[in-house]
């Protein structure tokens, strides 16, 4: 094991999570802390849990074992109007952008403005005109995703992730299905967004070009261990490690 980092400034820790569908364990012996303004990636080859992982980190599914902690709040310890309130600290923006078809990005972004505050109808305009605007669709309030590219809907989806100003916001392969220019745009609206606002990042991704650029720290899940296997920055994991499967994965088998 490498690098594991301490619990000083945590915002997400995991202890002794195994992860399993009824008798089938997907992952066990998952330990990490993830700190206030990282970009935390979770990498590993196809299959290993990613996305699952992600399921129990936002609380869509409880783990088989062990803790997810929140600060110093055991989440699946808590009662449910605690994990609510819990879940309303982060935004996520899923694969597809999850954006409702029928509904224009406005009234997308505007969901959870509407459902958890009490603001005007005014003032819900005014915060979601913002939100668009610090991802670059000013303008676009009108449209319907089915009218934008693949590109503007991840960022539309971003914007209402951003909504509530989540504490953390958590990424379901961001890149997924974009051209590389429009993958690097997004790679550097999540670097702005970290640095503008401090918020902590969750990036579950397989693009090496993304993890490499925005990385601050990861955890390794080898598919064939069922458990993680290093934790670290990936540019410096790929320097240190001694791990034959890491380093095919980081380098795609060219080095």
């Amino acid at each position: 094991m490498q690098n594991q980092q301490g619990n000083s400034d945590a915002v997400i820790t995991v202890k002794d999570l195994t992860m399993a569908y009824g008798d089938f364990v997907v992952q066990s012996g998952l330990d990490f802390t993830i700190k206030k303004g990282e970009i935390f990636i979770i990498m590993g080859d196809s299959g290993c849990g990613k996305s699952t992982l992600l399921r129990h980190l936002i609380g869509l599914k409880q783990p088989a074992n062990g803790k997810v902690f929140y600060g110093e709040q055991s989440f699946w310890d808590s009662e449910q109007e605690d994990q609510a309130a819990i879940m309303r600290r982060f935004g996520v923006l899923y694969q597809s952008g999850a954006l409702w078809s029928s509904m224009t990005l406005a009234q997308n972004v505007a969901l959870s403005i509407r459902a958890y505050t009490d603001l005007s109808e005014a003032e819900i305009d005014d915060l979601v005109s913002l939100k668009m605007a610090l991802v670059g669709l000013a303008g676009f309030e009108d449209f319907y995703p089915s009218e934008i590219s693949g590109g503007m809907r991840k960022r539309a989806g971003l914007a209402r992730a951003m909504a509530l100003d989540p504490e953390v916001l958590f990424f379901d392969e961001p890149s997924a299905g974009l051209d590389p220019i429009s993958a690097k745009m997004l790679d550097d609206l999540i670097l702005e967004l970290r640095d503008s606002f401090g918020t902590t990042v969750v990036v579950v991704t397989h693009e090496l070009q993304s993890l490499f650029a925005i990385g601050t720290d990861s955890v390794f899940l080898d598919g064939e261990k069922r458990t993680m296997t290093a934790t670290g920055k990936p540019t410096e994991m790929l320097k240190t490690t001694d791990n034959d499967k890491i380093r095919t994965f980081l380098t795609r088998g060219e080095s």
